[in-house]
């Protein structure tokens, strides 16, 4: 029987590293359960989970061309397909209200409300949104400014 991905088949394990388990399967072939397909949680080892001489349903994830054998456990539970709604269903990423504390007005999309007079930005034009931006860091740029002229010349600076 040829082993091809996506079949579930059961095997046994024959060893255990601190990176998976080797699960020999029909006919002698040997595949390995790479330690993060071993369970839907985090496992922090491998011997938690399997033992030498343990029964296990494995799924084929891969086959290599030099012969290696991938194997999961914990794709052959079926879950529950969680339904996503549709893209016309989704409400738009500006309808969620944001956190990020105190009122920051609409600078780097941060929650808040926009100033008084502007329009909210998902309702602006590439244009106005571009202007706004320039003026916003022509306002911070003039800020730094001011804060670092007074302090030129502290650091290494000559003293008569």
């Amino acid at each position: 029987m040829a082993i091809e991905v996506g079949t579930k088949l059961e095997g046994k394990v024959t060893g255990i590293t601190h990176f998976g388990a080797f699960v020999e399967l029909s006919e002698g072939v040997t595949g390995l359960v790479h330690i993060s397909e071993i369970a839907d949680n985090y496992v922090k080892d491998v011997n938690d989970h399997l033992k030498l001489g343990d029964k296990v349903l494995v799924k084929v994830i891969n086959v290599d061309k030099d012969g290696k054998i991938g194997l999961s456990i914990k794709q052959t539970v079926d879950k529950p397909v969680e339904e996503r709604p549709s893209r016309q269903e989704r409400p738009n990423r500006g309808d969620f209200p944001r956190g990020g504390g105190g009122d920051r007005g609409d600078r780097g999309g941060r929650g808040g409300k926009p100033p008084m007079g502007r329009p909210p930005m998902n309702r602006l034009s590439f244009e106005d949104k571009m202007s706004r931006f320039l003026k916003d860091s022509e306002e911070r740029i003039s800020s730094l400014r001011k804060n670092t002229e007074g302090k030129r010349g502290g650091r290494g600076a000559r003293r008569d």
